[in-house]
């Protein structure tokens, strides 16, 4: 029996997924003959915060068990729309809605979405098809060479590899103040390793002068710490990294500042008047004080991280004008920005970012840290608009994150398939080609302890801090990594490696998740794994804008097809044993022409090695 609905299929929605503005959609349902309804069904459509549209369904065509009914709708405003269908029949009205993520059903539970994005919206080229390295700039590389001017209240570790300070003092402060020296002349000399990896475009977590070493705590936007080098050394390792084909974005932390900066300045440590010194301080009026000058709105009630007011006329000209901090820095070689904590930046001043940064030049990319599906998040009793084509470019892909690492370590894959295929089919095609992959980043676990180590959740500090992986949990870990990472790779988006994850570092969360990269001490044949995971990559064309499709799955093997100008099929194994797939042709019933690419396909049998791929090209047949 054909089903009534179906979001996946074009044959009931003549585009898959989001829309352009000014598009015309075609939706289609299928009743059983036997349900004859009183009047022609309709769709009803609405956006949060306006009323509902009715969009009569007259019948188009009769099939051997039903009747097909349809309408069309050309989208004419960008924002999330919301969807059903309705009959009624001997004066009963019926419902379909949503279950199994995509199919119609009478009286089912959820609305379908649509999102209608701005008909102009288009996202920069250089990342699509490539791969993307995070930098932890304190825990990276350190060149050794001698920097001026460093700030006092520092400890400089001499031990390259120690486990950071985590201890609070007496009054249950962490202060962040141990550094290992990492530096940009240290990444500038690694960057033949890195073009080795296959990356092409490096995101450094914050690099402005800040006093605690994760630098999310900024003291001075115009300023790269010191420790770290100077504007000019950061301006070197952009254009070193250009020549190397690899391009460099920066993390942007906007919502906040530090105590400890020229802004605020509550430890006197700056010359400058900042808004805790006096009131007629130039920043006074970026920061909200209610009792002051002690008391004052902090981020997540941090006291060291004083929030700032985004929409502050002098603070969004400082960071979004001219002369401001985001030009400065582009001028200087970077590519774009990540931005930290994007839900907690203001729709306006996103909007003021964007035009900023797509002024300087349309091909370089705002990136947001979002951990939810962000085409229909809601933040602070604020629907957000970040993906409609006047704010962000991409986000950090946590939900791809979440279903990979759950597949692999045994989840059922229709899970992985529906929260792979949801956010296909939520976001704008233009942001889907651009979406940061990853399996780790510097706030969460690393990869390799979530899969092969014990569940740190409900675990001290204490016991993270000196815990690694046993010998199997090791060798566990780092074979499912194996299968995450070509989930990683090959499915829709850009793969992000956290640095030191190719080599087989470990850490629990922060800050053991910010340990020092292990040169002398790699998992070589860890780093040779995700290297080719990047020449496999490049070498098919499909992977940077190619569409997505699940085409089988078992309790080892899950296959998903990239398709384009060319077509090729991804088996990726999370089990410890061969997996074999018999009459693979009849199972792929949508392609014909199979041939290897990567992997054994032979006798029309495909093979695929304990934790890892096969590909193989096809061609798609629609």
């Amino acid at each position: 029996m054909k089903p009534i609905y179906d979001t996946w299929d074009l044959g009931y929605k003549s585009i898959f997924g989001a829309i352009r503005q000014g598009e015309t959609c075609r939706f289609s349902i299928k009743l059983d003959k036997g349900i004859t309804p009183d009047f022609p069904p309709v769709l009803v459509l609405f956006r949060t915060g306006f009323k509902e549209r009715f969009l009569p369904m007259l019948q188009t065509a009769e099939e051997d068990d039903c009747f097909v009914y349809s309408t069309e709708y050309k989208a004419r405003y960008t924002d999330v729309h919301y969807y059903y269908f309705s009959y009624t029949v001997g004066g009963v009205r019926y419902y379909i809605k949503k279950v199994n993520c995509h199919e119609g059903s009478i009286n089912g539970g959820d609305l379908f979405q649509l999102t209608v994005y701005s008909s102009d919206y288009k996202t920069p080229d250089f990342l699509k098809g490539g791969v993307m390295y995070q930098i932890f700039p304190d825990r990276f590389c350190r060149s050794g060479k001698p920097h001026e001017n460093i700030p006092y209240g520092r400890v400089i570790r001499e031990d390259w590899g120690g486990t950071p300070y985590y201890k609070p003092d007496e009054n249950g402060h962490v202060w962040n103040n141990d550094y290992f020296g990492g530096d940009f002349a240290g990444i500038q000399s690694k960057l033949p390793y890195l073009k080795e990896l296959g990356v092409t475009c490096i995101y450094l977590n914050p690099i402005f002068e800040s006093h605690e070493n994760h630098r999310y705590n900024t003291a001075n936007y115009m300023k790269a710490d010191p420790l770290l080098g100077t504007n000019e050394e950061f301006s070197e390792l952009c254009k070193e990294a250009k020549k190397l084909g690899m391009t460099v974005i920066l993390d942007g932390v906007f919502s906040h500042t530090g105590a400890d900066s020229i802004y605020f300045n509550k430890f006197n440590r700056y010359d400058t008047v900042g808004a805790y010194n006096s009131k007629e301080s130039p920043y006074y009026d970026w920061y909200s004080f209610f009792d002051y000058p002690n008391g004052y709105e902090a981020w997540w009630g941090i006291d060291t991280l004083p929030n700032v007011w985004e929409n502050n006329p002098d603070y969004t000209d400082y960071i979004c004008g001219e002369e401001g901090v985001l030009n400065y820095w582009l001028s200087l070689g970077a590519s774009g920005y990540r931005l930290d904590v994007a839900d907690e930046l203001p729709d306006q001043f996103l909007d003021n970012l964007r035009k900023c940064v797509k002024s300087f030049d349309e091909n370089k990319i705002v990136i947001g840290e979002v951990w939810e599906d962000a085409s229909n998040k809601e933040a602070y009793g604020v629907k957000r608009r970040y993906l409609l084509g006047d704010q962000l470019d991409s986000v950090m892909n946590y939900p791809f994150r979440e279903a990979i690492i759950n597949y692999v370590k045994g989840g059922d894959p229709k899970w992985l398939e529906y929260s792979v295929m949801t956010i296909i089919e939520n976001y704008p095609k233009p942001t889907i080609d651009v979406l940061m992959n990853f399996v780790s980043t510097h706030d969460i676990e690393r990869a390799i302890n979530r899969l092969g180590g014990e569940d740190c959740n409900d675990k001290s500090k204490d016991w993270m801090a000196e815990r690694y992986l046993s010998h199997d949990e090791y060798t566990k870990g780092k074979n499912l990594l194996k299968s995450a990472m070509a989930l990683q790779f090959f499915l829709p988006g850009v793969p992000s490696i956290y640095y030191g994850d190719e080599a087989g570092l470990q850490g629990y969360k922060d800050p053991f998740n910010r340990r020092c990269y292990p040169w002398g001490n790699e998992d070589t044949e860890l780093i040779a794994y995700v290297s080719e995971l990047s020449r496999v990559r490049k070498s098919l064309d499909v992977m940077k804008d190619g569409r997505t499709y699940f085409v089988y799955s078992d309790d080892k093997v899950i296959a998903f097809a990239r398709t384009g100008k060319t077509d090729a099929i991804i088996f990726v194994n999370r089990s410890g044993e061969t997996a074999v797939i018999d009459n693979i042709a009849s199972k792929l019933g949508r392609f014909t022409g199979l041939t290897p690419f990567v992997g054994d396909l032979s006798d029309n049998t495909v093979k695929v090695a304990p934790y890892g791929y096969t590909i193989i090209k096809a061609k798609f047949q629609g």
